[in-house]
């Protein structure tokens, strides 16, 4: 047997439908489509349409809740702030907040708070003063000798209160 002798088993591999080439292919004129109507014409989708009948999104109960006015928190691993304290970006003799991160380049904007999560490792003695912070950064900030704040959350009366 050489590798030019190679084939498919018969039947194996069905030689493909040519729609629309002839009455005697058994697939011409309308091509298996049917006549006329919406489904007949090219270029058409009607995804989740079913007719007259509930579509089956719209059957389906609805579940849990979308806040509508979700907090959204700028992020900083302890990883991600060591790089930026050891390029000289961030000065550890200061207090680091929230200003100060955005002024680093480290995050583009506050938003509602800065969170600390413990992803990297962090060895130099900082003192934060963040919004959030897991529970593992702030150990992970107190065994390198930092000290962390972690600021109350304000209500919204507080917050025009303040303003």
């Amino acid at each position: 047997m050489k590798l030019n002798e190679l084939r498919d088993n018969p039947g194996a591999k069905p030689s493909r439908k040519r729609v629309g080439r002839g009455a005697g292919s058994g697939m011409g004129k309308t091509g298996g489509r049917g006549i006329k109507g919406q489904k007949s014409r090219s270029g058409v989708s009607i995804n989740g349409y079913e007719g007259g009948q509930m579509p089956l999104y719209r059957r389906l109960p609805k579940r849990g809740f979308n806040r509508p006015f979700p907090e959204k928190y700028a992020v900083i691993n302890l990883g991600q702030l060591q790089k930026f304290i050891d390029e000289k970006k961030i000065d550890i003799k200061k207090e680091i907040n929230a200003e100060a991160l955005v002024e680093s380049g480290m995050v583009r904007r506050k938003l509602d708070g800065i969170r600390v999560l413990a992803k990297g490792e962090i060895t130099s003695k900082v003192n934060l003063n963040v919004f959030g912070a897991s529970k593992a950064a702030i150990e992970a900030i107190e065994k390198a000798g930092g000290k962390i704040t972690v600021a109350p959350k304000l209500e919204k009366s507080e917050e025009k209160s303040a303003e």
